[in-house]
């Protein structure tokens, strides 16, 4: 099975940029990337995004905290493209499950990316209110559990063996830290991995022997040490 790349990103042009890839099967943004990209209306913005890319899955999150005001964006947000995955959270800021706007929204058909997902027993919770038919892909935050001392794979594998039954489900690796993840995900059977431009760049460049990579380690440091002019 192919372990599809999401580009996470906001910038405009970069996602035009990427959105030309083969490598690229989608995109996911968040408020803070937003944010980062400059946007200031977010309808606005979301709408451009969507102008420089129709044809690929784009997922875009609400920002609510409550159960009818985000079913009242998400809504807004589904209504935008047929491209379009909804972002809610497994819990609000409170730390309260979102079971029940998860099932609402599952409910409408509406195309859900449930985020900030950490661990197993989240995603047994979420597929104990979904329906075996609209799409849902739960994104489980694999590097910020592992920038807190937590191993992830664990918790994704779980949540690949207790998916498999529902094939409109999808298990995404979000959070990626390093290139090699994506072949983490890849071995484990994770369908979607989420990854940054910069990262998306070096995983294109994957190939290179050991001995290449000496060389090359060994030249930057000689070309480093000779620009410095450094003398022993």
């Amino acid at each position: 099975m192919r372990t599809k790349i999401y580009c996470d990103i906001a910038d405009i042009k970069t996602i035009k940029y990427f959105s030309k890839k083969k490598i690229i099967d989608g995109f996911t943004t968040n408020p803070s990337l937003m944010r980062k990209a400059g946007a200031k209306d977010y309808v606005m913005y979301c709408k451009k995004v969507l102008n420089v890319c129709n044809n690929k899955p784009v997922s875009f999150e609400v920002f609510a905290d409550d159960y009818s005001t985000i079913l009242q964006q998400a809504t807004k947000i589904n209504s935008w493209g047929k491209n379009i995955f909804v972002k809610v959270p497994v819990v609000n800021s409170k730390g309260k499950y979102m079971g029940k706007i998860i099932k609402e929204l599952n409910k409408r058909k509406i195309k859900i990316n449930i985020t900030a997902v950490y661990n197993a027993t989240q995603t047994k919770k979420i597929l104990n209110r979904i329906d075996k038919k609209t799409d849902v892909i739960i994104s489980i935050f694999a590097g910020r559990a592992a920038d807190a001392g937590k191993d992830p794979l664990p918790e994704i594998k779980k949540s690949i063996f207790m998916s498999k039954k529902f094939k409109n489900v999808k298990i995404l690796w979000a959070s990626v830290r390093e290139p090699y993840n994506f072949l983490q995900a890849r071995q484990i059977g994770c369908q979607i991995i989420t990854i940054p431009p910069s990262i998306i760049e070096k995983i294109e460049k994957f190939g290179k022997s050991f001995s290449k990579l000496t060389q090359e380690t060994v030249k930057t440091f000689l070309t480093d040490s000779k620009k410095s002019n450094f003398k022993i």
